[in-house]
């Protein structure tokens, strides 16, 4: 028996309709991992809502290729690269063509470029990338580099540059004590630092260095009761989440007025609560804004949609900004392949509310400026805002472009 085909334009434009449908019901599936439990769960649920925004604000303007929406899957990385490796596995059994993440620390961002590169090769047609918006590990860009990775925050050398520059003019630095969580970029800040510092300052005294483990030390009174000891009017410390806040818990506990250089650790909640608690010691770190930051519309009205919109506070412009990098990519390569949307990514500048930042093609570091500020008392002038309910908002100290700031690589990438 023959099987009648319809061929009627009736039939036709039925097909196309239903094709179009298909279409426009396409998702492209983005996995976030992160630390959504455990001592740094705040600092992971503040980075998923910076996600969640971005990408609701995509679909809302009718997502990409005129209807493919963007899918976010959520996994609690739990710190662990055993676990998020795990998490990675089942992002891409449900299908995920990409994957947020570096909230969890440069040890298990490495690991899970490695899986996913190794995915890649035994599995054309299906790969995967890694979208890292905040671990800032020199080597990910450097000998590790990987076709597959794209990191969309300033690296380790780049912010110590930064911190290095501003040091330079304050002669009040005198000694400086180099306290970190012992774990891959607590030894690369304590590096860079002895580095850097030393080379923009060549008086300035390192009476000491000490590591500590990662997110389990409950009193640093011992630690810094070492600090005390030498002398040392600052110090170099990498320590973000509950580690810097309790530092400056213990610090304040017994009456040290201490200097603080950091990457990042004032855009973490409960920081300048901390700090205000204290009442005594001033952190300086780096980041591409800070709240308060004069002169930065764009950032100011994206600030206010996002607080109207989640009722939470806006921090961090470049975790906002890494799924607009993916979309504008899947739109520049006029496609969902992951193969792709990566060579699309490789010197794609976006005009963002930070002003325009380009993802440097050899090594895939995003350039984008850093702004070395202080948390500091409102005084009407230099701060004008309070913070997390407090008198102490930001001061801008310096700012840098990311021109300024890029470093040379070592990057010898192996492109599919």
């Amino acid at each position: 028996m023959k099987t009648a085909f319809l061929t009627t334009p009736l039939a036709a434009a039925a097909a196309l309709l239903i094709g179009t449908a298909a279409s426009a019901q396409e998702t492209f599936k983005v996995a976030y991992i992160d630390p959504l439990s455990g001592p740094f769960a705040n600092v992971g649920e503040l980075m998923l809502t910076h996600t969640q925004y971005a990408i609701e604000d995509i679909n809302a303007k009718g997502g990409v290729l005129k209807g493919v929406k963007l899918q976010l899957l959520q996994f609690d990385s739990k710190l662990s690269a055993q676990e998020s490796q795990s998490a990675l596995q089942a992002a891409i059994d449900q299908g995920a063509k990409a994957i947020v993440t570096g909230g969890s620390g440069s040890s298990v961002v490495t690991a899970l470029v490695q899986a996913a590169a190794r995915h890649n090769q035994r599995n054309p047609g299906k790969e995967i990338l890694v979208l890292n918006h905040s671990s800032i590990d020199p080597e990910l860009t450097g000998k590790a580099c990987n076709f597959w990775h794209f990191q969309f925050e300033a690296n380790t050398a780049m912010k110590m540059k930064a911190i290095a520059n501003y040091i330079k003019k304050q002669p009040d630095i005198k000694k400086v004590y180099l306290l970190n969580q012992d774990y891959a970029h607590g030894k690369q800040w304590a590096h860079y630092g002895r580095e850097m510092v030393g080379l923009a300052r060549p008086d300035v005294q390192f009476v000491g260095e000490a590591l500590h483990p990662i997110g389990r030390v409950k009193d640093f009174a011992p630690y810094l009761a070492k600090v005390k000891s030498t002398d040392a009017d600052s110090i170099i410390t990498g320590n973000w989440g509950q580690d810097m806040t309790l530092l400056l818990k213990a610090a304040g506990d017994a009456g040290y007025n201490l200097r603080y250089f950091n990457h990042s650790a004032g855009s973490i909640p409960g920081t300048v609560l901390a700090v205000s608690q204290a009442k005594q010691g001033q952190l300086t770190w780096v980041a591409e804004w800070h709240p308060g930051q004069a002169d930065t519309p764009k950032v100011d009205g994206l600030a206010k949609a996002y607080k109207a919109k989640t009722g939470k506070d806006f921090l961090a412009p470049r975790i906002e900004m890494t799924p607009r990098f993916l979309a504008a990519a899947i739109q520049k390569a006029q496609s969902t392949d992951a193969v792709k949307v990566a060579r699309a990514l490789e010197d794609l500048t976006l005009d963002s509310v930070v002003g325009p930042v380009r993802m440097r093609a050899e090594d895939h570091q995003l350039l984008l400026p850093q702004v070395v500020n202080t948390i500091a008392p409102v005084d009407g002038k230099t701060v004008k805002v309070g913070w997390e309910g407090t008198n102490y908002g930001f001061r801008t100290d310096a700012a840098y472009t990311g021109n300024e700031l890029a470093q040379g690589t070592d990057c010898k990438m192996t492109r599919p």
